[in-house]
């Protein structure tokens, strides 16, 4: 059976969401994932190097993914709100995700400022059957306060992340109640410079099952 690739145009609050769907290789969807990309003001787009692999290492696992693009982003209609907006998106593709594969058990994930989004949302919703945070920011003041509930976390960090250094992440990790997981990769920086194969490989072992 070959996998399942489509380009859809979503009706968001603010206009059309841009997104791609894609089925798992030869297999029947066993999980449903939301994937949120970066911050869009600094180039982030579904199509960032990390947030592909990262789709990639689920779609490994079984798991049918939705990426899309944050309003204002490549051809998503709108403008950056301040990440408010950027939920509400989220929301929006997780909706449509949904009521496209009613049987599946449906997860989040994100990478960096994706991670928050992914976070706040499923923290809301408390249904999710898990959530993969990447990168997380974990330095940021704004971080902080999130991810702390009871639906199952994965977290995969690089071991230089500017953003979320090892001594923020760890404090951060160790406030959370429930479920947790963090996993480290060994790569250069931020995006896993020189290990993206090892973070994928991080990605499918961490969520092979369910």
């Amino acid at each position: 059976m070959p996998r399942r690739i489509e380009s859809l145009m979503l009706t968001g609050k603010a206009g059309k969401l841009e997104c791609l769907l894609e089925e798992p290789e030869n297999k029947e969807p066993r999980e449903a994932f939301v994937v949120c990309h970066p911050h869009p003001l600094h180039g982030g787009t579904m199509h960032n190097k990390v947030v592909y692999r990262m789709a990639r290492g689920l779609r490994r696992t079984g798991a049918v993914v939705l990426r899309f693009n944050y309003r204002g982003v490549n051809l998503s209609e709108g403008k950056y709100d301040e990440g408010a907006g950027e939920l509400e998106d989220a929301r929006t593709a997780l909706d449509y995700l949904r009521s496209r594969y009613p049987d599946l058990p449906f997860s989040l994930a994100g990478f960096s400022f994706g991670s928050r989004i992914a976070l706040n949302l499923g923290c809301e919703l408390q249904t999710p059957a898990r959530m993969l945070a990447v990168g997380l920011p974990a330095s940021y003041a704004e971080t902080v306060a999130l991810g702390n509930c009871d639906v199952p976390r994965i977290f995969i960090q690089s071991t230089h992340d500017e953003f979320g250094p090892r001594a923020a992440m760890e404090a951060y990790f160790e406030r959370l109640r429930g479920p947790k997981q963090l996993i480290w990769v060994e790569s250069g920086d931020h995006f896993f410079a020189g290990a993206l194969p090892e973070f994928e490989e991080a990605v499918f072992r961490s969520c092979g099952t369910i």
